[in-house]
């Protein structure tokens, strides 16, 4: 089967300075998702790509197998925070990882943050989750529809209650809390008015 490829456009007249050394960047036009000309490859390649993969006499065999390797238990490590433990576990199948708490290592284990309740469809997740040293605050990350752009939410860890305070522009952050719970760090990036995801990742700072 002869396929026939979206034409990527190269523009020659783009060149980036990196300290003095010219880099040519043929391509840098589609780093602006919001561009008619970006929209209409994309929208190309999706023309091309998705017939052919609907079409695959093995997709499905492939899909099931690949299911069944993946469906198992997972855990992670549990860590102590105040005079409780967490770790996140998986059953199997599920879109997220679930983060439970124990009183104490050989104590039943309960549900503290299941991501997977946040939306029908598993589109937002959990992208990061701290807790401060005393288990005074939880800190979690959540992001939606595979974006990289991630909105700080915060709980009281006695009875779940949402706390008031929202950060975003956030984005490839760690998440750091002060000693005494005061405070948190996190890498926050400029406001982009009226463009999508992607379009400016300079500069970043570290916020508290």
């Amino acid at each position: 089967m002869a396929f026939r490829y979206p034409e990527a456009r190269r523009d020659l007249n783009q060149v980036d300075d990196y300290h003095g050394t010219k880099i040519p960047d043929p391509y840098a036009w589609l780093e602006d998702p919001d561009s008619p000309e970006t929209m209409a490859f994309v929208e190309e390649q999706n023309q091309l790509t998705m017939p052919y993969l609907e079409g695959c006499a093995v997709r499905a065999r492939f899909q099931q197998r690949l299911t069944e390797l993946y469906d198992y238990p997972k855990f992670s490590c549990p860590y102590k925070r105040g005079s409780r433990y967490f770790y996140f576990h998986n059953a199997g199948l599920q879109n997220q990882d679930v983060l439970y708490v124990q009183d104490s290592l050989d104590a039943p284990a309960s549900v503290f943050f299941d991501p997977n309740s946040l939306s029908e469809d598993g589109t937002v997740a959990l992208k990061m989750g701290r807790l401060s040293e005393e288990c005074e605050y939880f800190a979690y990350g959540l992001s939606s529809a595979g974006s990289d752009w991630v909105t700080l939410r915060f709980l009281n860890p006695v009875g779940l209650a949402p706390l008031p305070d929202v950060l975003e522009r956030v984005k490839f952050s760690c998440l750091a809390w002060t000693h005494d719970a005061r405070g948190v760090f996190y890498n926050c990036y400029p406001r982009q008015d009226g463009k999508a995801d992607g379009q400016n990742h300079a500069p970043t700072r570290i916020w508290f």
